[in-house]
């Protein structure tokens, strides 16, 4: 499967029936956050789910690295506004943003929204510093 260079935001939601209609709620922090904008029209893809675990996506690049597979979505430097979803192992918390992409953010609280700049990047985690919290 290809992803859009266009992708704004990558969230899990459930769908849910509402009167003759079906329902997928964008999480309140996607709009905050200037991802997207209420009253606008965006093209929305659904990827399913087995036993609980999003599925794999393979994303195919036209360019020569594709044989390194997919690029971090984030670059050392980049100033980013996350929400800590979890705590890992070692207490760091953990922010998903782009395809899933973890960014581990030492000091982060489950809940919070912070400013962070990202301070390392690897193929599949990035470190993040927290810059401004509550934003």
């Amino acid at each position: 499967m290809e992803i859009s260079d266009k992708l704004l935001c990558l969230f899990s939601a459930d769908v849910r029936e509402e009167d003759d209609s079906y329902v997928v709620e964008v999480p309140r922090r996607e709009v905050e956050t200037g991802s997207i904008e209420p009253g606008d029209t965006y093209r929305v893809a659904l990827i399913s789910q087995s036993d609980g675990e999003p599925a794999a996506v393979e994303e195919t690049e036209t360019t020569s690295e594709s044989t390194e597979g997919p690029q971090p979505p984030v670059e050392p430097g980049e100033m980013r506004y996350v929400e800590i979803e979890d705590i890992g192992k070692q207490g760091d918390g953990i922010a998903r943003v782009e395809r899933g992409y973890v960014i581990i953010v030492p000091g982060g609280e489950v809940g919070e929204r912070v400013k962070i700049e990202v301070t390392e990047v690897k193929s599949n985690f990035a470190v993040g510093e927290i810059v401004e919290e509550d934003f």
